[in-house]
């Protein structure tokens, strides 16, 4: 089965004279002793998944002596206070710059200046709606939604109802593992009963859990577009005596003890997929772009179904608590 499809290009930079600024810029600084700074702009600290990428970032940022990361900005998913921090970094002029875009349109024009300032821009796991940039890196959320949805067929056999709990609706992480799984279940007598943006935080999606189950109507599985959510309505389902009555699907797969992977591993899920952090990706394409050398302006990460049967496997693999600590 193929799991990658190419990301759609994003438009191009709206403004005339950003365009010859439109490329992979290379700082104009090094050489010699010379400590290249970079910034990068976290969407939400608060997400797991973005805890542990910032760790891991730290960790392989340290790999290189010269390299210098400024302190992780932490937006809280409010896309001003990001515009206001990439605007900070671009100021400090950093010699290239991280970002992990809270949503893709405010963030644009912010991206364009870092461009007109001639400071490489890396985009981390969600897009932004520019492609004034030097790379992006992240994994194939039509895809992993479309697997979610390719397991979610296999365990209702018979078809069922399904409830959906999605990230942030303007992302397009969100948008594409929505459609994914609905292509994917399309034709299998299973409905989308109910759908809730929770904004990927485990405790929106426990007290949407909670309404839902309230309810009354039958739910026979959660698919929820990150592993956080997933586990927040799993608490709700133990917490209504439901446990084990409705099955779980998230994204994600952390190998962390809070974690899909363990998730799975103790029964708690289903099964989720391993979306990388992109931390590793992302360093070695800063390396090159710091030293002049040619990126891969679209990185597309591939991704693996967690099961019980690979899951104690996976952990092992990805596990990175004895470098980060976490």
């Amino acid at each position: 089965m193929k799991l990658y499809q190419r990301f759609t290009v994003f438009a191009v930079c709206a403004v005339a004279a950003l365009a010859s600024a439109c490329a992979a810029n290379a700082p104009s600084g090094g050489g010699d002793g010379k400590q290249f700074v970079v910034g990068y702009s976290q969407s939400n600290n608060a997400e797991p998944y973005r805890a542990q990428l910032n760790l891991q970032l730290q960790y392989y940022v340290k790999q290189h002596p010269d390299m210098k990361l400024l302190p992780i900005t932490d937006a809280h998913q409010d896309s001003a206070t990001q515009v206001s921090q990439v605007q900070a970094f671009i100021q400090q002029k950093v010699d290239a710059l991280i970002v992990s875009p809270n949503e893709p349109a405010p963030l644009a024009a912010a991206v364009q200046q870092a461009c007109a300032a001639k400071i490489p821009v890396i985009i981390l796991d969600r897009s932004v709606n520019t492609d004034c940039y030097s790379a992006f890196i992240g994994g194939d959320n039509y895809a992993i939604g479309k697997l979610a949805g390719q397991a979610a067929v296999q365990a209702l056999p018979n078809g069922g109802n399904v409830v959906e709990l999605r990230g942030i609706l303007s992302d397009q992480p969100q948008v594409d593992r929505d459609k994914g799984f609905r292509d994917a279940v399309e034709g299998h007598n299973i409905s989308i009963i109910e759908q809730q943006e929770a904004k990927w935080l485990k405790a929106n999606a426990t007290a949407t859990m909670q309404q839902w189950l309230a309810k009354g109507d039958k739910i026979d599985l959660v698919y929820a577009h990150n592993d956080d959510m997933a586990l927040g309505a799993q608490l709700a389902i133990q917490g209504a005596g439901k446990a084990g009555q409705i099955q779980i699907i998230g994204i994600d797969g952390l190998a962390i003890p809070t974690g899909g992977i363990r998730a799975v591993q103790n029964g708690q899920l289903l099964t989720t997929f391993v979306y990388p952090t992109c931390a590793e990706q992302a360093v070695d394409t800063l390396e090159k772009l710091l030293h002049q050398q040619p990126v891969d302006k679209k990185q597309v990460l591939p991704t693996t179904q967690v099961t019980k049967e690979n899951a104690a496997q996976l952990y092992q693999e990805y596990d990175m608590s004895g470098k980060v600590g976490g």
